[in-house]
């Protein structure tokens, strides 16, 4: 049975760059079939946060320029659950915004927030991941967020040490006494190696009352602000009240603005097969690849002495690949790219310099 407190809240207005050429600012990843699966990452997202909350109760917070792909994508929803930011700044805003639209509907909700464009493998471990986590938030003051366990000293993601204590009820659930944000490869390595790190997966669940306090507490300007305009949230003012806010809202991530600096903050260990698809080649490790090591989505290619490729291009398009290794080969019918997988961090570097050229594609 689902909690009608129950509220999910999709963040769903980033333009994944490092995904070019597929991810472009008009059309961004969270809206493509990334997988070849028949569905776009926020689809899968929001069909799996109905079964944890009503589906009336999952909110999609994004840019205003996206809103009718929201909607085109989710038909089950109504245009008042999506949440459109004049414009982008991180995630405690986001976050702040849903907290007080939320608010006027449910004072004693419970949270969970989910970026849009991860993939999760095992959802029924997840499932049972979250109803944990909002247990333990209901419980307590508990400002809680999933820990995904490492599997390779990654530099690419963040990292979270926990405490290790015997008087938790669940042995799943530690308090957080450290976020380090991508270290290099050598330090990423002693956190393997030491056992108490654990990825920062972005995923965050708690009751309202809870994070409210906590941005009252550490990022009193942007609550202050917020709270000036409460009357408006839930009524057809909302969306100038947020005009006003964001004008004068600091560009401040959650995890620094609150995660860092609250001192009631748990995360639960899970293992449910998490990735959050966040480059090329942490997609190639969700794909089925062939004898060669190629990982493909497109069923009309045809690789030839060629090995260790990730490949995406349309279904109906022939890709023939001969003598080609480690590459990545992304065919968006507009955009061809080709780029040596080691040089995939050099994919902004092209976004940037497209830019800059005024280029349509990006």
């Amino acid at each position: 049975m689902i909690d009608n407190k129950n509220y999910c809240v999709i963040m769903a207005g980033g333009i994944g760059s490092r995904f070019w050429p597929m991810s472009k600012s008009t059309f961004p990843k969270q809206f493509h079939d990334v997988l070849g699966t028949g569905k776009s990452l926020l689809q899968m997202t929001f069909d799996r946060m109905c079964n944890i909350a009503p589906a009336r109760n999952i909110l999609i917070v994004t840019n205003k320029q996206y809103k009718s792909l929201v909607l085109e994508q989710l038909p089950e929803i109504q245009e008042d659950q999506v949440l459109c930011e004049p414009f982008m700044r991180n995630t405690a805003p986001c976050i702040a915004y849903a907290n007080y639209h939320i608010a006027s509907k449910c004072a004693n909700a419970n949270i969970v927030v989910a970026p849009s464009d991860h993939l999760i493998v095992n959802e029924a471990e997840f499932i049972d991941t979250i109803n944990l986590a909002i247990s333990r938030a209901q419980e307590q003051e508990r400002l809680l967020t999933l820990g995904i366990k490492p599997s390779r000293p990654d530099t690419g993601y963040g990292y979270i040490q926990f405490e290790e204590s015997e008087d938790r009820v669940d042995s799943k659930i530690k308090a957080v006494r450290t976020f380090t944000e991508k270290p290099n490869k050598e330090l990423a390595e002693q956190f393997i190696d030491s056992g108490d790190f654990y990825w920062n997966s972005g995923i965050f669940i708690w009751a309202l009352n809870s994070i409210q306090s906590a941005f009252q507490s550490h990022l009193p300007d942007m609550a202050s602000s917020f709270s000036q305009e409460t009357s408006a949230f839930g009524t057809s003012k909302e969306h100038e009240a947020v005009e006003r806010i964001y004008a004068v809202c600091e560009n401040i991530s959650i995890d620094y603005g609150i995660m860092e600096k609250a001192k009631n903050v748990d995360i639960v260990l899970s293992d449910f097969g998490w990735s959050d698809l966040g480059t090329w080649g942490s997609l190639a490790t969700q794909i089925e690849q062939d004898d060669l090591g190629n990982a493909i989505v497109g069923d009309q290619t045809l690789c030839y002495q060629s090995s260790g490729n990730i490949i995406h291009a349309p279904q109906d398009k022939l890709v023939v690949l001969q003598g080609i290794e480690d590459c990545i080969i992304v065919d968006t019918g507009e955009v061809l790219m080709v780029c040596k997988k080691d040089d995939e961090q050099r994919i902004k570097n092209i976004v940037t310099d497209l830019k800059s050229r005024k280029s349509k594609h990006v």
